[in-house]
């Protein structure tokens, strides 16, 4: 699908990799309406971007939050051709503590905005795509989600992150498969240790040994190198059904 003029719809979008990928799209010519529920932020990013872009307050796990959200995109922009799904937390912690097993919290909020929340936004996105006019390839829209190099080599401490990434990981083909019939291709995007908010906010000594594990670059990914992907992936019509790794060859160590 050629970007210009298409409507994105990005998760997360506020900040981190779903900020670089609304840049991405409106920079291109492409309208982005903004999902996340960083309100503050959201709205500064639409503001700054203008007329292309709309803040819709969304948690990713609530369907009547996310169909108000898609509703306000398909009244402003006509309708959605692009959804991506970067929204996502990366909770540490082991199976068993020094005083037993852990508590389940972490873990089921993990799948619950990882994996659930994508497949929540995913399902009624397509919901709104079947309705689009075929392309001349006789594309109706694209949906790409974010899992990990995690879902593959999982960390010490990871069971929770991996887990829901996984499950992305796992759904991306009986989806693509199912809505073919629709003209909506489905793909994920893997990424290795990206220079984001979750990121920034571990340890320098975590940080120092994350970034000297990849082979090359030898550096942490940027997000602008995700949102060029998503930019391709949309643009290229015969890539779909698979994840594609994000990760300067890395391959993650148990710690």
């Amino acid at each position: 699908m050629e970007i210009k003029g298409l409507v994105a719809v990005v998760t997360g979008g506020a900040s981190g990799l779903g900020e670089a990928t609304v840049r991405g799209f409106v920079g291109r010519g492409a309208c982005a309406v903004i999902l996340d529920t960083a309100a503050e932020k959201g709205r500064r990013l639409a503001a700054e971007l203008g007329a292309e872009a709309l803040f819709a307050a969304a948690d990713v796990t609530s369907e009547e939050s996310v169909n108000q959200a898609l509703d306000s995109a398909v009244a402003k922009f006509g309708a959605i051709h692009v959804t991506v799904n970067c929204a996502g937390v990366a909770p540490g912690q082991k199976v068993l503590g020094r005083g037993g097993p852990t508590p389940l919290d972490p873990f089921e909020k993990a799948v619950r905005i990882n994996l659930i929340g994508s497949y929540n936004v995913l399902r009624l996105a397509a919901g709104r795509m079947v309705r689009n006019t075929p392309n001349g390839d006789g594309e109706r829209g694209v949906i790409i989600n974010t899992a990990s190099v995690a879902a593959f080599e999982g960390q010490i401490g990871q069971a929770a992150y991996s887990a829901s990434k996984g499950g992305i990981v796992g759904m991306v083909l009986p989806v693509a498969r199912e809505l073919a019939a629709h003209g909506i291709r489905v793909l994920a995007i893997a990424p290795g240790v990206m220079e984001t908010p979750m990121v920034a906010g571990m340890p320098d000594n975590v940080r120092e040994s994350l970034g000297t594990m990849t082979p090359f670059p030898p550096r942490f990914g940027r997000p602008a190198e995700y949102a060029a992907l998503v930019q391709a992936i949309v643009e290229n019509p015969y890539l779909n059904g698979t994840t594609i790794r994000l990760d300067g060859a890395i391959r993650m160590q148990p710690k």
